[in-house]
């Protein structure tokens, strides 16, 4: 079980994470959703967005491999059980396990920085949002980042909670899938990020690569072109690494000795980019032929996340005394 808030197109710093997910779903049942719930956590205000911003984040997971015969695609909206499930896990969690989540001050703290203000119930139980988006489904494994590893043993540590108030093993302990993720850098050297305006879409153009390639910082101590380089500073030969590796050797090699300028190196990534690029951008335009696709896979991939939903939530009610006998006729 993984999920991302629909944010829009999504850029290179996503890559390896929607490889990863495309490997998961050829050894696991897999369910993959579009948190737009937790989207609303901090974009409450501009709701209408998630609709958009859905299809174009939908079309980059088809784009990249996700199979919807393979995988269980859906909206988390359209599963009502997430939020009944965080309800009733909310009556049994401490607010100080909510306040302890590391990144929980932090982003109340850049939020305001932008002048906006989070402190909402909402933002503070979205962890427990994620808890009842993966225990819902009783995901007995979770494809997470280190920095998201607090998120995940609260939900191990609600889980148990609940197992041990109702004395009934409804939910497993998730565990973590540690997967190899590339950290990209934007091309001005921070993390990609579409908030810092640094970042180069997977669903673009050639001419937008090669603008983008062109705005990169390079090594800051090289004045002239034959200076000698540091590719170990330098932001354009960090992309020859990870999209590059055939030639990155003799990159370093001239580079160090200033025997290639950063313009040329520049231009030999941007195509590198464009060439690997290119079978996403050809699946994609294939895909948007169809404008009820993504909808339809949505759509489908709903019912079959209620229907594992519905059976779950039946557990609970079951273990926590809820269901109400109602006799025929009654109703």
């Amino acid at each position: 079980m993984s999920g991302m808030r629909p944010t829009g197109r999504l850029h290179l710093g996503h890559l390896s994470v929607l490889q990863n997910w495309s490997k998961l779903q050829d050894r696991y049942h897999c369910f993959f959703m579009v948190a737009n719930w937790h989207a609303l956590t901090t974009a409450y205000d501009e709701p209408g967005q998630t609709v958009e911003n859905t299809r174009e984040m939908v079309l980059d997971w088809l784009t990249v491999g996700l199979d919807p015969k393979q995988s269980t695609i859906f909206v988390q909206s359209d599963v009502k059980e997430h939020a009944e499930l965080h309800l009733l896990f909310s009556l049994i969690t401490p607010v100080s396990w909510l306040e302890r989540c590391p990144t929980y001050k932090d982003q109340i703290q850049q939020f305001r920085e932008q002048g906006k203000d989070i402190t909402t119930y909402g933002f503070l139980g979205y962890p427990l949002l994620q808890a009842a988006d993966i225990l819902v489904y009783k995901a007995n494994m979770v494809p997470v980042g280190e920095d998201q590893l607090p998120h995940l043993e609260l939900c191990r540590e609600v889980a148990r909670r609940f197992n041990y108030i109702y004395q009934k093993k409804v939910f497993p302990e998730p565990q973590p899938y540690l997967a190899e993720v590339a950290l990209v850098p934007g091309i001005d050297g921070r993390k990609m990020s579409k908030s810092y305006g640094n970042h180069i879409p997977i669903a673009t153009t050639p001419e937008e690569i090669q603008a983008r390639v062109r705005q990169m910082i390079t090594d800051p101590e090289r004045i002239h072109a034959k200076d000698p380089g540091h590719p170990d500073v330098c932001n354009i030969y960090a992309f020859h690494r990870m999209f590059n590796q055939p030639e990155v050797e003799e990159i370093d090699r001239v580079c160090r000795r200033g025997e290639i300028g950063c313009v040329p190196c520049k231009k030999k990534l941007a195509q590198i980019l464009i060439e690997f690029l290119s079978p996403y951008w050809e699946r994609r335009r294939e895909l948007e032929k169809d404008p009820d696709y993504v909808w339809d896979i949505l759509n489908d991939g709903g019912k079959k996340a209620r229907h594992k939903a519905r059976q779950t939530m039946e557990e609970v009610r079951a273990a926590m005394g809820l269901e109400i006998p109602c006799k025929i006729g009654s109703l």
